[in-house]
């Protein structure tokens, strides 16, 4: 384990962000917060996972001169790249450029961004007695705090246009990382844990969890007006494990963030689950207490929709490789899509994290084929009535 100093910066000399976060600019475009809420809406809103990243030149050019986690520990770089893409798109959210690695981060440990690799984790989680290194009393305003000054900054920044997105990894995929030390095809260490360790494996999850939670919060209190919880390992558990490892820490953050959120006399806002290959847990997901439920690529609209039976708006779920079809398929796909979810309670975005190799003209054609084809649904269908 590395020494904090190490791994995370110190928030910005001066407050950068003493703007106080009650004074934002009045928001103009409500689309996603309505949809999310499951509000009519006039047309599907729209965003993309990773919006902000290497698929734009810009952002290319910015982490040419800095190290990814400079970025994101640079509330004025985390900034300006999360307005990247809403100066190129009509999209109707932005989101905090961040990663969900932070997180174990402010727990003590050191995660490098590896060119050609991804995260590595040089000491990674090996047996329980290893937990003694994580510090369990994370004081989430010191370590995750340039997160929350980012949010405030783009909060400013945005004037309004659209709303913006806070977002955290869930504990068991945080939990993957930690134990397996990075990507992995099968996350056979952590899987090992659920099995060998059953006991330290809650535990590991219980102090991951009330991290997550104190940090959902913060970003809620500076200015994010969503919140997104990226369960992306979700797929490596089978249903048993998932509704005893993953399932019960999910709708504990929904319902503490929830009560913490009122509890500092603020609304709370609307949460989003994406949890990622869990397309056996549907149903349980759309009764944990999100008001969202995004869905990978694989899972069939329709088949969502009378799993959810109203209770929550979908979020997803076109395949990122259709964004390589030319810009008239792109409308093709996008429509089916469309009339398979319906044009309310549902937010169009991709059912991952767009590819880096993606052309930008293609992510408008996308935005632009949601915004139109939608409007066009709505219209035909106020018509028929």
């Amino acid at each position: 384990m590395a020494d904090r100093s190490q791994t995370t910066f110190q928030r910005s000399k001066e407050p950068l962000l003493k703007m106080a976060a009650q004074n934002f600019p009045e928001l103009k475009n409500d689309l996603m917060l309505r949809a999310a809420r499951g509000e009519k809406t006039e047309r599907v809103p729209v965003w993309v996972m990773r919006q902000a990243g290497r698929y734009l030149s810009e952002f290319r050019a910015m982490r040419a001169e800095n190290e990814f986690f400079k970025v994101c520990q640079t509330p004025e770089l985390a900034c300006e790249v999360t307005l990247q893409p809403i100066r190129r798109f009509q999209l109707d959210a932005a989101i905090i450029f961040s990663d969900i690695l932070v997180v174990p981060q402010a727990l003590g440990m050191t995660v490098e961004m590896v060119p050609g690799k991804g995260p590595s984790f040089p000491e990674p989680l090996k047996v329980p007695e290893d937990m003694s290194k994580l510090d369990k009393d994370v004081d989430v305003n010191k370590t995750l705090g340039y997160v929350f000054d980012a949010i405030t900054l783009t909060r400013h920044k945005l004037e309004g246009k659209v709303p913006l997105i806070g977002f955290s990894g869930a504990p068991w995929t945080l939990m993957c990382y930690m134990i397996e030390g990075g990507g992995s095809e099968s996350m056979s260490k952590p899987k090992q844990w659920l099995y060998k360790y059953e006991e330290a494996s809650h535990q590991l999850l219980n102090i991951l969890t009330k991290v997550i939670i104190d940090y959902l919060v913060g970003q809620v209190i500076a200015g994010a007006q969503l919140l997104q919880v990226f369960e992306s390992h979700a797929g490596h558990l089978c249903p048993r494990t998932f509704h005893t490892f993953a399932l019960p820490y999910l709708s504990i953050i929904a319902r503490q963030v929830e009560e913490k959120v009122r509890a500092q006399g603020k609304e709370p806002v609307p949460m989003i689950i994406f949890a990622k290959g869990a397309h056996y847990a549907i149903e349980d997901l759309a009764q944990s207490g999100y008001e969202v439920v995004g869905l990978d690529w694989t899972v069939n609209p329709k088949t969502a929709r009378h799993q959810t039976q109203g209770k929550v708006t979908l979020q997803g779920n076109m395949d990122p490789g259709a964004l390589y079809a030319s810009k008239e398929e792109i409308r093709t796909i996008v429509r089916e899509m469309l009339e398979q979810f319906g044009t309310q309670q549902h937010i169009a975005n991709l059912g991952h994290g767009i590819y880096p190799t993606i052309d930008p003209d293609h992510v408008e054609a996308f935005v632009d084929a949601v915004h139109s084809i939608s409007e066009e649904i709505n219209l035909d269908s106020k018509k028929k009535n």
